[in-house]
């Protein structure tokens, strides 16, 4: 039976941050802060290994006193904010300390964040079809404004997110909210995500399961587009 529901993730599956050199520059400009560009290829490089950059790339080494903390860091907006500042403030900035909070702050602005170029076309595909739409994501802030700005609200029937349920992926209690704010059962909706382990936690609630990778939006043009497929 083709699912009655399609539950996406958001970062690395409907959007794209964007590239961290284009994100220190929205945020040194934020906080009105010059740089040369030697400096902000730098730094951008440094802060993207530090894995400071959220939707961005995982750190390369996480100290063990910020371990729990970044674990646990979708469970809520303060620890969110607190885990990805901290990563930030390990890479030591030639700047005002306030570039720290412009850079958590650029993260969440809906021009930091670019629709995968089929999303559009496939959550329109489902509400032709009459496929119910929700978007459960670990983020530790409403991703609600990102999604008016690009048009792609008025697709989405729920948003399950997991600083607002104090759980996160693969925790089988988000995805049982997600389903039930689509008023589906778990065997009638299928997930669709970049993160194996995480949206893949979606089967052992009897959800199906899609696949999709975790690439620069121009990289991945139609990665969304077989969901059609898979609901007739």
């Amino acid at each position: 039976m083709s699912p009655k529901a399609v539950l996406f993730d958001f970062s690395g599956t409907l959007f794209r941050i964007e590239p961290a050199e284009r994100w220190l520059r929205a945020a040194l400009g934020a906080a009105g802060v010059a740089a040369d560009d030697a400096a902000c290829t730098r730094y951008a490089a440094a802060l993207e290994r530090a894995g400071a950059l959220p939707g961005g790339a995982f750190p390369e080494r996480v100290p063990e006193w910020l371990d729990e903390m970044w674990r646990t860091r979708d469970r809520g907006a303060e620890r969110h904010r607190a885990a990805y500042t901290a990563l930030a403030r390990l890479v030591p900035l030639p700047w005002p300390d306030a570039v720290y909070d412009a850079l958590y702050e650029r993260h969440m602005a809906p021009a930091a964040w670019e629709p995968y170029p089929d999303a559009a076309a496939v959550l329109r595909g489902l509400r032709e079809r009459d496929v119910r739409v929700g978007v459960v994501s670990n983020i530790g802030w409403d991703l609600r404004p990102v999604f008016r700005a690009h048009g792609l609200d008025a697709y989405v029937d729920a948003y399950t997110l997991s600083c607002e349920h104090g759980v996160q992926k693969p925790d089988p209690r988000l995805f049982r909210a997600a389903c039930e704010a689509l008023g589906q059962a778990p065997q009638d909706v299928l997930m669709v995500g970049d993160d194996r382990r995480a949206d893949g936690g979606a089967a052992a609630l009897g959800c199906g399961y899609f696949p999709v990778d975790h690439l620069p939006a121009g990289e991945r043009p139609d990665g969304l587009r077989p969901v059609l497929g898979l609901v007739g």
